[in-house]
């Protein structure tokens, strides 16, 4: 071989190589343009260039913690997208409106799971998505908040609103209203029927230790809760309406006061008429008087199981009881009735003039007609008794009514010695 190769001589060789076909001329780079390249063999020029090799990776990037540690972030990223739909989705669900078509009642009794809650309500028709309920509560971490109790749902309540009104404890608040005057015996007997309250009761709570009120309360409570929660707001009351007695009320202690009222809640219905019948009895008792109460006879006869059903005897004024206030003197050994908030404050606060009749609602009706007639002579529009029609004078009614029973008949000697006969309110009924 010569040691200098001449392009011509480059070309013979391809040209030897390419089966005697002729190749392209190659036209040289300008000499400034063309890099230094020293001349090669044919063989050379066929063999392929040597490409060097990859630079192999640090020990650093190959070590195992570093390789764990990107499998990791890759889970970590792929977790992270996934519960990130779950949760956009779950929260779409979660706010959209429910299947009820509408307002339902469900009760939840207590000791029930989250699972438990959720087959419930799916039961009752309330959700249709018992996974999401569940999954919205964990995530509002009020897996431990959620209540027992009965609960109102409004139509197509949705899942928030269904998780917030248990969680809330917004339960459904019962009624029980109870009427001035009734014994504990008859209040027992209205707890008893009750539905919505449970327990029996052990024993009847004592005569005029309950407070008459309209009482609020959850489906579940006990008889006996409910008993304690209306003795303890008669105890308040009695408390502040004895610390804001009359100075001169001829009672000694607040036992006595609930007896009295008891006394006036029985003898009248009327509010207006409360504090008038209380102002006789506290007359009476000032005078040491006996207060010849009807009502008291019933109890003394009944014990409190209510009413005789039939007008008053003759010879049931005159039996001796404990109660009968025509026999014995003053105040009877307790209440006969549990009395309200008005007849308290009517015998202990409030009272009008002293009045002395026989009967107080006959002092009632007196003290009307007064206050009526002074009412006319002061008045400057009323006539002159000469130029006012004389009105016809009716006839009297007659003494004896012919639908009273014999045994109720009374003779011309008993309307003097018992002048408020008939008064009460058993016989008041029967007339």
């Amino acid at each position: 071989m010569s040691s200098s190769r001449t392009p011509s001589g480059n070309n013979r060789g391809a040209r030897q190589l390419g089966r005697g076909k002729p190749g392209p001329s190659i036209v040289p780079p300008p000499p400034g343009d063309r890099p230094a390249v020293p001349p090669r063999s044919p063989r050379v020029a066929l063999e392929p260039e040597r490409v060097p090799l990859p630079r192999r990776r640090s020990k650093r990037v190959r070590h195992p913690l570093v390789i764990a540690g990107n499998a990791i972030f890759m889970v970590l990223v792929l977790v992270a997208v996934t519960v990130g739909g779950a949760l956009y989705l779950g929260k779409q669900r979660f706010d959209a409106p429910g299947p009820l078509p509408e307002d339902k009642i469900v009760n939840i009794p207590r000791g029930l799971g989250i699972k438990d809650i959720a087959a419930l309500l799916q039961r009752e028709g309330v959700i249709d998505q018992p996974y999401v309920f569940m999954g919205g509560v964990l995530v509002m971490k009020a897996r431990g908040g959620l209540k027992h109790g009965e609960y109102k749902f409004v139509s197509h309540a949705s899942l928030a609103n269904v998780v917030n009104t248990i969680i809330d404890g917004k339960v459904v608040q019962h009624a029980l209203t109870l009427a001035e005057g009734l014994t504990s015996e008859q209040i027992v007997a209205r707890l008893l029927q009750d539905n919505a309250l449970t327990g029996q009761i052990k024993e009847i709570p004592p005569e005029g230790s309950l407070l008459p009120e309209t009482y609020k309360f959850t489906r579940g409570m006990t008889r006996e809760r409910m008993i304690k929660h209306m003795q303890e707001a008669e105890q308040r009351l009695v408390r502040e309406i004895w610390a804001h007695r009359a100075p001169d009320l001829p009672l000694k202690s607040p036992q006595e006061l609930v007896t009295l009222a008891s006394i006036v809640e029985k003898e009248t219905g009327k509010s207006s008429e409360r504090s008038r019948v209380a102002a006789v009895f506290v007359n009476r008792l000032r005078k040491q008087m006996k207060l010849q109460s009807d009502p008291t006879i019933i109890y003394g006869l009944t014990g409190g199981k209510g009413s005789l059903g039939r007008p008053i005897k003759k010879s049931e004024i005159e039996q001796p009881t404990p109660y009968n206030t025509y026999v014995i003197s003053g105040l009877p050994p307790g209440p006969i009735a549990n009395p309200g908030k008005a007849s308290l404050e009517a015998v202990a606060i409030r009272r009008a003039p002293r009045i002395s009749i026989s009967s107080p609602t006959a002092a009632a009706a007196t003290y009307s007609r007064r206050t009526t007639s002074s009412t006319r002579r002061t008045s400057p529009s009323c006539a002159p008794s000469s130029t006012r029609r004389r009105r016809p004078r009716m006839p009297s009614p007659p003494r004896q009514s012919p639908h009273l029973p014999p045994t109720s008949r009374r003779s011309r000697s008993s309307r003097s010695r018992y002048p408020d006969f008939g008064v009460g309110e058993e016989r008041a009924a029967a007339l």
